[in-house]
């Protein structure tokens, strides 16, 4: 970047970026990863999500976020499906995620012995 120019293009493009981000109509599934969600399994947690992605070829947003503060509770997984409730899901192992990847992101069928919250939106 040399000139004020440069900054400007920067902008644009980065707030396009954003604004693409925003503006999605994908499934949505972020992952708890704070410390304590960490120590809870949550790298597992995340990788199990991108395997199953790949596996069944999902085109779905995947996100991180920080301490959601429910520690008790990690590792966390929330799945927000266009124009849906966002579903929060707790205490979760590999083949939880498998169930709700099936169950909720591509059936559109919440798995609700494992919801912990849900966010009217």
């Amino acid at each position: 970047m040399k000139s004020l120019e440069d900054l400007r293009e920067m902008r644009k493009k980065v707030e396009k970026e954003m604004q693409t981000r925003k503006n999605t109509n994908k499934p949505k599934v972020i992952i708890g990863m704070g410390t304590c969600g960490i120590a809870a399994g949550a790298r597992d947690i995340l990788q199990a999500v991108m395997e199953e992605m790949d596996k069944r070829d999902l085109d779905i947003e995947v996100t991180q976020t920080g301490c959601i503060g429910m520690c008790e509770k990690e590792p966390l997984m929330d799945v927000k499906l266009p124009g849906k409730d966002r579903i929060t899901y707790g205490n979760l192992d590999k083949e939880d995620v498998k169930r709700i990847i099936v169950n909720h992101v591509i059936n559109g069928n919440v798995v609700d012995e494992l919801v912990i919250a849900r966010l009217e939106e």
